[in-house]
């Protein structure tokens, strides 16, 4: 990555976000435009993925921590621990940042993040 992304201007305190979650190599925001009554990114500490595809390739556990932190931050978000993990790859598919994030939808999925 040329320039630093926005989420690790956030880690380093740049710009300001509620970290909701945090491991040595992961932590997590809620999003600012969120599409269901949960709406929360887990992303990597390290810029080195610009992608899923990137971070599964280069850092297979890494991806598995997150998949794993995912699913502990939609049962203390949650009322019932059921959630979307979604990655967009790619700006035809969405991505406007390219430093790899898990989005967590959860509590009551409207119709918009279902299709999102």
């Amino acid at each position: 990555m040329t320039d630093t992304s926005i989420f690790t201007r956030i880690l380093n305190g740049e710009i300001p976000a509620e970290i909701v979650g945090e491991t040595e190599r992961l932590f997590a925001i809620r999003d600012i435009a969120p599409q269901a009554p949960v709406h929360l990114l887990v992303i990597p500490k390290t810029a080195e993925y610009g992608d899923v595809t990137e971070l599964a390739a280069g850092d297979p556990a890494l991806l598995a921590e997150l998949i794993a932190f995912a699913k502990e931050l939609a049962a203390q978000h949650t009322d019932d621990g059921d959630f979307r993990l979604v990655f967009n790859t790619g700006a035809n598919a969405g991505q406007t940042v390219f430093h790899v994030h898990a989005h967590i939808l959860g509590g009551g999925l409207t119709e918009k993040s279902v299709g999102a």
